[in-house]
């Protein structure tokens, strides 16, 4: 049996206003997504899109979103990023876009990738602290920037158990 391949893009779902994110839903962002490539590249697009594309993980806190499609069209898919405006859930239009941030072979790449952008913003914040407490809690932050121990295997455990669900 072959297996076969897949790209996971790691993108940022950036909003005016940050309470809207918790009214999104992978499948609402899903849907988005097939959209917008429907949109741009027509029926063939369409039908790439409905072959095995998912949304991995999303995180209504952060935005962080992991999007799965096939290895043969991830730029066909990528190309279309650009042209989402907003995302349609729960009959609101929540005005948005995404910001692909890495594309990865597979998922503990685009986590150790995360890991690392994460590490980064955390170290742009630090000199726009205005307080010694905001400083130290920011400091503290860079540091617990790891996967390590129990989170780290919960974390693996998630996408192993929605891959195994999906095959």
């Amino acid at each position: 049996m072959v297996r076969v391949k897949s790209r996971y893009l790691l993108c940022e779902l950036n909003v005016s206003d940050r309470s809207s994110l918790l009214l999104l839903d992978d499948r609402a962002v899903a849907a988005t997504v097939k959209a917008a490539v429907a949109r741009i590249h027509g029926d063939y697009g369409a039908a790439l899109c409905s072959i095995r594309f998912n949304v991995k993980y999303l995180n209504a806190h952060t935005g962080i979103v992991f999007l799965r499609f096939p290895k043969s069209c991830y730029r066909l898919l990528w190309s279309a990023l650009p042209f989402i405006t907003s995302v349609e859930t729960r009959g609101q239009k929540i005005p948005c876009f995404l910001n692909c941030l890495h594309v990865g072979g597979t998922i503990r790449t685009c986590q150790k990738f995360l890991i690392r952008y994460n590490k980064q913003q955390l170290h742009r914040m630090l000199p726009t602290c205005k307080t010694k407490e905001e400083e130290n809690q920011v400091r503290k932050a860079i540091l617990n920037c790891s996967l390590t121990g129990g989170s780290r295997e919960a974390f693996e455990d998630e996408f192993e158990s929605d891959e195994d669900e999906e095959e």
